[in-house]
């Protein structure tokens, strides 16, 4: 069933070939690569150094880690990075570029909040801005940090660039209505520039993929701009996170999905989008291209020889194609990091390597 965007469809789905058969488009001079998330390999129960090494030998260009705040430092006047710095060094050893996700509030990955206990002893109030006037400490912090992570890692040849917060100041998903203030962000990319001024920042926001949603991320952020809007502004790289497909209601067997992939407002959204960037193409990647479902749970389901409707392996190539298409080859995007590279081992776990051979396909005939 569907009307407009919306889609009342079976969540789990038969498995087919139509990823084998798919074309490829070809990728230019675009980086293809991933996102490394350790905290959601756990969350699979995978082994996180052995799942890295699984990923790093397959010939993609370029990996982004994150570097968490409340992992990096667990308690005031801690700064544990070796586990960040095994990650930059198997990356440098498999002979990966690195975008660097510096946070410090929010960096990719579930729950995309990372500060740490003692910098923050009261959750942010819902439905507010989170102002520098009103957390001077906590932005001192923020900026100290950063400067410490870019000192650290900054003599690191491999890192082609640095990503400030995570959808900079969108709301943190469903759970929380706060945002961060412009302002607040503002002061973090002058201590970040300061810090290194050679390698280009890259900051991201959210792409709606349907009306429904433009409206309500509309709604949510109109007081100051959404986070692409701001990248635009600050950044030298704009970030998008494409994901044309996910449930926002189960029901029962069924999930209620928005489905932007073929929305012609979409079409419409994307020739408005890049003449009202002000920049060339060159200057825009997608920071999270969906390659993993978006169910309506935390952890993305995996059935036996079944699949989610949200993302299908044939999914993985067609949201590439999409978007690779949107640019062409006398205007390619800087880099295409599909999202899930976990998600892919899970189901080779399982008996199902449809979602890892989709992606290499990709490697392969890009």
């Amino acid at each position: 069933m569907r009307v407009s965007e919306f889609r009342l469809m079976q969540a789990v789905q038969p498995l087919t070939g139509a990823w084998q058969e798919l074309p490829v488009t070809r990728r230019g001079s675009t980086r293809l690569g991933i996102s490394f998330r350790p905290l959601q390999a756990a969350a699979f129960g995978l082994e996180v150094h052995s799942t890295l090494q699984a990923l790093l030998a397959y010939p993609f260009q370029v990996i982004r880690l994150g570097a968490y705040w409340n992992r990096i430092e667990p308690e005031a006047g801690s700064f544990q990075s070796q586990e960040l710095d095994w990650q930059v060094e198997a990356a440098e050893r498999a002979g990966k570029q690195i975008i660097l996700g510096l946070g410090p509030l929010k960096t990719f990955g579930y729950p995309e909040f990372f500060v740490p206990r003692h910098h923050l002893n009261q959750p942010f109030p819902e439905h507010r801005l989170v102002k520098a006037s009103a957390y001077p400490a906590l932005l001192q912090a923020a900026m100290e940090y950063l400067t410490r992570l870019v000192e650290r890692y900054k003599e690191h040849e491999s890192i082609i660039a640095w990503q400030l917060e995570h959808d900079a100041v969108g709301t943190l998903g469903v759970e929380h209505s706060w945002r961060l203030e412009a302002g607040f962000v503002t002061q973090e990319v002058a201590a970040l520039r300061k810090a290194d001024a050679t390698r280009p920042l890259i900051m991201n926001g959210f792409l709606p993929t349907s009306l429904f949603l433009r409206l309500w991320v509309w709604s949510q952020t109109h007081d100051q701009g959404d986070s692409l809007a701001l990248a635009r502004r600050l950044a030298d790289l704009v970030g998008i996170d494409y994901y044309p497909r996910y449930a926002f209601l189960p029901l029962g067997s069924k999930a209620l999905y928005l489905d932007g992939s073929q929305s012609p407002w979409l079409r419409t959204r994307i020739r408005k989008f890049l003449p009202h960037a002000g920049m060339p193409a060159k200057s825009l990647l997608i920071t999270e291209g969906q390659a993993e479902p978006w169910e309506a749970v935390t952890v993305p389901t995996s059935p036996q020889n079944q699949a989610m409707f949200s993302c299908m392996p044939e999914h993985i190539i067609s949201n590439y194609n999409t978007c690779m298409g949107w640019f062409g080859e006398q205007n390619p995007l800087y880099a295409y990091l599909f999202w899930g590279a976990e998600y892919w081992l899970l189901r080779r776990q399982s008996m199902d390597p449809s979602y890892l051979q989709a992606f290499v396909r990709i490697l392969e005939n890009a």
